[in-house]
């Protein structure tokens, strides 16, 4: 029998997915659990129009990644923090400092967990941050760090 699998099923695939399995295991398993429904014309249709309507939306999420990438290659966010001598800060320099200084100074809201922070900034000076906002899409950020 062939069926679409409405949710992952280990060892048949991913939801989405028109597979053929015995009609034993669909009509026992995978149809009265909720994990899959039978392949009709109907049914592959509608999967095929879902499955558009998502590419689609993925395409404006990255449309908007891109414009917004754009914008924050165009920001320098200064940070103030408190220093000694040479040049090194007393604390550091987290993603979340830098989240909540973009938001402050920029009014761009940037979730703290997509900009790419290696180590914390522990000097004072200009560190370039990249921000990944899509998975094929990413911004170089500009972050002063002043005492």
């Amino acid at each position: 029998m062939i069926v679409i699998l409405t949710q992952d099923v280990k060892g048949k695939g991913k939801a989405g997915d028109v597979v053929k399995v015995n009609d034993g295991y669909a009509r026992n398993m995978l149809i009265p659990k909720g994990l899959a429904k039978e392949a009709t014309q109907g049914n592959v249709r509608s999967l095929e129009k879902q499955k558009a309507l998502a590419e689609e939306k993925r395409e404006e999420q990255k449309a908007a990644a891109i414009k917004q990438a754009e914008e924050l290659e165009k920001i320098t966010v200064t940070i103030q923090s408190k220093g000694g001598e040479n040049g090194k800060l007393f604390g550091s320099i987290t993603s979340k400092d830098i989240a909540e200084a973009l938001e402050k100074q920029e009014n761009v809201k940037v979730d703290k967990k997509k900009i790419d922070l290696p180590a914390p900034i522990k000097q004072t000076g200009v560190q370039t941050v990249t921000v990944k906002l899509f998975p094929e899409v990413s911004a170089k950020l500009k972050v002063s760090v002043i005492v």
